[in-house]
C-alpha cells in the first residue's frame, strides 16, 4: 500500500472518539498505523444521534444529514437541533455514498478494513474459495457487505485452475453434469451470482456453458464471465452473461458492443495497466448502451479503498464526476441487488464520505476522503474530526 494511502488511513477521522465521548486524539497520536482487520463493532443505538450539519450533500444541496442507529432519518438544510446529539460542523465539506466495489478477490489479499476505511461499503468478490461462505469466515469481512460468487467455474485444467486460482478461487467442471451441480451448490451456499471463465486454454463448451449460465438465472442468479477478447466477450454476450468481470483489452467489434447494449460491465482498467485499448472499449461500451460498474480487482490491484488510479481510467474513458459516483453508487446497487446503498436518502445506511471538494466536479476528491462512515459507525480507530480541522460539538 502507498504511503498516501497509509497517511489517509491513518489519518481517517475519528468520530468514534465523539461517538463514545472519549478523550480526544492529537494527530501526532494517530500517528501512522493503518488501521486493524479487526471487524468494527456495530453501530451503538444508545450512542445517541449524530447530526452533520452544513455540508453540501450530493442530491440535495447545503444541508444537515441526521444519523440515528446506523441509519439516516433526516435530510434537512433547517434541521431541528436534538438535545443529546454529536454535532459535525461540516461546513465547505461535501457528502457523497460510500462505493460499491464490483470487483474484488478478498479472500486473496485480506484488507476488509482497510477498504472500507478508504471509503468503500460494499464489494463483490468474484473468485474465491467456497469457505468464504462459512458463517465464521464472513464474519471476517465486516465492515463489509460482502457478495461473493465463489470459485470461477472452468473446464478441467482451465482458467485460473492451473495459476492463481488452484487453490480453490476456481472449480474445475469435468462435464455438464458437474458444471450445474456446482451452480446448485454454489447457490445453495449463498452464492450471490456465478461466475465463468472464458480465457485461453481448456475451456468449457458452447452447450455446457449455456447450459450452466440457464441454471444460475433458474436459481435466480446473475452470470459474470471473465472474457478479455473480443470474441470471448462476443461468445460472453450471445450465451447470456449478464456483466463482464473486467473492460475486454482488445478492440471490440461492432456487433460485440451491439450485444452489451442493456448488459453490464466492471471496469477494472487500472488492474491491467488502463491501456487505450481498454479504455476505448469501455467509452464504446458505455456509448452502446451498457452499464458502467466501477470495479478495481482489488487482489489483482493493491489499492484498498476507492482506487486513485481507476478514477483515473474512468475519467480518460469519458466519465465525468456524475457518471463515476453513479457507477459507484446507485448503478451497482440497482445491479447486485443492495437495497439502500449507494444513495443519500432518509432510511438508507448512513454509509457515506465527508470529502474536501466537490466530487462531481473533481471525482479524484473520492479517493482521498476527510472521513468515513459505514452504517452510521466511524472507521478510523482513534483521533477526532478535529484533527483535521471539522469542529465536532458534544451535548
Amino acid at each position: 500500500m502507498d504511503l498516501r494511502r497509509s497517511l489517509a488511513l491513518a489519518l481517517a477521522l475519528g468520530l468514534s472518539a465523539a461517538l463514545a465521548c472519549s478523550s480526544t486524539a492529537s494527530v501526532s497520536e494517530v500517528g501512522l498505523d493503518l488501521p486493524s482487520d479487526e471487524a468494527a463493532p456495530p453501530a451503538d443505538a444508545d450512542a445517541g444521534p449524530l447530526a452533520i450539519r452544513g455540508a453540501w450533500i450530493i442530491g440535495h444541496g447545503r444541508s444537515d444529514i441526521l444519523i440515528e442507529a446506523g441509519v439516516i432519518t433526516a435530510i434537512d438544510p433547517a434541521l431541528p437541533v436534538h438535545a443529546d446529539e454529536v454535532t459535525v460542523a461540516a461546513a465547505g465539506l461535501w457528502v457523497a455514498p460510500a462505493a460499491i466495489d464490483s470487483h474484488v478477490h478478498l479472500d486473496y489479499v485480506r484488507a476488509p478494513h482497510e477498504m472500507a476505511a478508504g471509503g468503500v461499503a460494499a464489494a463483490v468478490d468474484l473468485g474465491a474459495p467456497e469457505r468464504l461462505f462459512d458463517e465464521r469466515a464472513r464474519a471476517e469481512f465486516a465492515p463489509l457487505t460482502l457478495l461473493a460468487a465463489g470459485p470461477i467455474l472452468a473446464a478441467t485444467g482451465g482458467y485460473p485452475t492451473q495459476s492463481w486460482g488452484r487453490d480453490g478461487f476456481g472449480r474445475e467442471c469435468e462435464d455438464l453434469a458437474a458444471a450445474l451441480a456446482a451452480v446448485d451448490e454454489l447457490a445453495d451456499r449463498g452464492a450471490a451470482l456465478i461466475k465463468v471463465a472464458l480465457a485461453e486454454g481448456p475451456r468449457l463448451d458452447d452447450a455446457t456453458l449455456a447450459a450452466l449460465i440457464d441454471r444460475a438465472h433458474a436459481r435466480g442468479l446473475r452470470v459474470a464471465a471473465h472474457a478479455l477478447g473480443d470474441a470471448d466477450a462476443r461468445l460472453a454476450g450471445e450465451l447470456g452473461v449478464d456483466v463482464l468481470a473486467h473492460t475486454p483489452l482488445e478492440p471490440l467489434t461492432a456487433p460485440t458492443l451491439a450485444l452489451w447494449s442493456g448488459r453490464a460491465v466492471i471496469s477494472t482498467l487500472d488492474a491491467f495497466g488502463a491501456g487505450e485499448a481498454a479504455v476505448a472499449n469501455l467509452r464504446a461500451l458505455r456509448d452502446a448502451g451498457a452499464t458502467i460498474l466501477y470495479g478495481t480487482d482489488f487482489g489483482n490491484s493493491q489499492a484498498a479503498g476507492i482506487d486513485p488510479r481507476e478514477l483515473s481510467a474512468l475519467t480518460r474513458a469519458g466519465l465525468d464526476g456524475a457518471a463515476i459516483l453513479a457507477a459507484m453508487g446507485p448503478a451497482p446497487a440497482e445491479f447486485w441487488g443492495l437495497a439502500g446503498h449507494g444513495r443519500l436518502e432518509v432510511g438508507a445506511p448512513a454509509s457515506l464520505l465527508l470529502l474536501r471538494a466537490d466530487p462531481q466536479e473533481d471525482p479524484q476528491a473520492l479517493a482521498w476522503p476527510r472521513a468515513v462512515l459505514i452504517a452510521g459507525r466511524p472507521l478510523a480507530d482513534e483521533g477526532p474530526l478535529a484533527a483535521a480541522g471539522i469542529a465536532v460539538e458534544e451535548p
